[in-house]
């Protein structure tokens, strides 16, 4: 794998290329990965892969016009022939009047920040199969554990490079691992299955297999012989597994491109109480280790911690330098890119931050609940805030986990969820999206 000087320079090389078949502008990314996996199940060694890849992406302007291509080559012998192709289709392509590179004044400049992405740790693909391994033993080790749908066990490293025709050229090396095991309990016609996963940027970060099994078995017997609760209103609690989700519909109605688009529930929210006084969602993209960790977005902006809720209020839109455009803002360096795509707006490392009260104390605050552990299908509409989705999870009774439910569809609407919605103190950053538990008043719950 070329080393980070060398895939900034291989970039910027391809740059160059482009401005020499006559671009107005251009800017180019250098993708490199290999990764490994392993799986098993019920003890046997079911799969195994290795792949690499290399991806090479340019981005070119004819003026207001634009055209991407992609190769997989990184001889830069043939980057003068792609640079050609790129710009005959830019001249077909339709004038977009936002479109362009980001203003040079803000990129990013000098050395940056050390996120500690990269772990030099080599895991063998027996030190996988080790780790599936024990998860899955763990897992079956469950007392009404029935069967499996296997563990696994992945490690991967990749490098990634941007270089600007204003100046910018970084490039970034990063590492990852992971583990899982799935089982199912119970026997035909009654059975029920749940998963446990971990994933992290070091090695030695990775939750022990024996604990993901053990977390797996105990998830999945919990959900045995399930209830239907009674069709009505009641309080809704989103247990961390998926209250994640909850930012993940608010990160899609506060993005440049559906403001601008004006497809956004939140449309005319900026600068109001979205949320309850003291909630606060930060996104923080220097989290060192962090899934989503980045000193640069994906147009060579330099990234900061951002509170895009402060005290309840919407203080801020995602925006990329086009979205930006349209908007008459600044950019947010928000933005993120594959190796062959364009600039799209999107968080980092997207978090709630924890209430006062503890898990325990917020399940205990209403006499009975639904604690929702799993959560089924999209139906949210984007435009109006409806929301309706199927899930599973507990009823909770005087803060008490009783019997598992199943098969209930939970609805509100998403204005309404945010500006009533309760968070516990058990945050744990573990995703590129994490919340802890949050409480929503009042929802609509009804039984298949």
């Amino acid at each position: 794998m070329l080393s980070e000087p060398q895939a900034a320079d291989l970039a910027a090389s391809l740059v160059e290329a482009a401005r020499k078949a006559g671009a107005s502008a251009a800017d180019a990314m250098i993708g490199i990965s290999r990764s490994s996996g392993i799986s098993v199940r019920l003890g046997e060694l079911e799969d195994i892969d290795h792949s690499e890849s290399f991806e090479v992406s340019l981005r070119l302007f004819d003026g207001a016009r634009s055209a991407t291509v992609s190769s997989a080559s990184l001889d830069r012998a043939g980057f003068g022939e792609l640079a050609d192709r790129a710009l005959a289709m830019a001249r077909q392509a339709p004038e977009d009047p936002y479109a362009g590179l980001a203003d040079p004044a803000l990129l990013g400049s000098g050395e940056a920040a050390d996120l500690d992405l990269f772990d030099a740790t080599i895991a063998p693909l027996a030190e996988l199969e080790r780790r599936a391994r024990l998860a899955e033993e763990a897992a079956r080790a469950v007392a009404g554990v029935s069967n499996s749908n296997g563990a696994s066990g992945g490690a991967g490293q990749s490098l990634v490079a941007l270089a600007t025709s204003t100046g910018f050229a970084r490039a970034v090396r990063s590492s990852h691992f992971s583990c899982s095991a799935s089982v199912i309990a119970g026997e035909a016609g009654e059975l029920q299955r749940d998963y446990a996963s971990h994933s992290s940027r070091f090695l030695a970060d990775l939750d022990p297999p024996d604990e993901i099994g053990r977390k797996a078995g105990e998830r999945t017997v919990a959900r045995l012989n399930p209830a239907r609760p009674a069709s009505g209103s009641c309080p809704v609690i989103f247990d961390p597994r998926v209250s994640s989700s909850l930012l993940g519909h608010f990160v899609a109605a506060v993005t440049g491109s559906a403001i601008a688009r004006r497809t956004s529930f939140l449309q005319d929210a900026l600068g109001t109480q979205l949320f309850a006084p003291g909630v606060i969602i930060r996104d923080d993209p220097l989290r060192p280790r962090g899934l989503r960790s980045r000193a640069f977005d994906g147009e060579g902006l330099a990234c900061h911690p951002l509170d895009l809720v402060a005290d309840g209020i919407l203080t801020s839109w995602l925006a990329t330098s086009a979205d930006a455009r349209q908007l008459g803002i600044a950019p947010t360096g928000h933005a993120g890119r594959s190796v062959g795509g364009s600039p799209g707006a999107g968080p980092s490392n997207l978090m709630l931050l924890p209430g006062a009260k503890s898990r325990e104390e917020l399940l205990a605050s209403v006499p009975r609940a639904i604690l929702v552990t799993e959560l089924i299908g999209q139906g949210v509409n984007p435009v109006t805030g409806d929301y309706s989705r199927g899930a599973a999870g507990f009823l909770v009774e005087g803060g008490e986990l009783k019997a598992a439910v199943a098969e209930i569809t939970i609805a509100g609407n998403l204005k309404q969820m945010f500006a009533t919605l309760e968070a516990a103190s058990d945050l744990e950053l573990r995703r590129g999206i994490d919340a802890p538990t949050l409480l929503i008043p009042e929802m609509t719950v009804a039984s298949a």
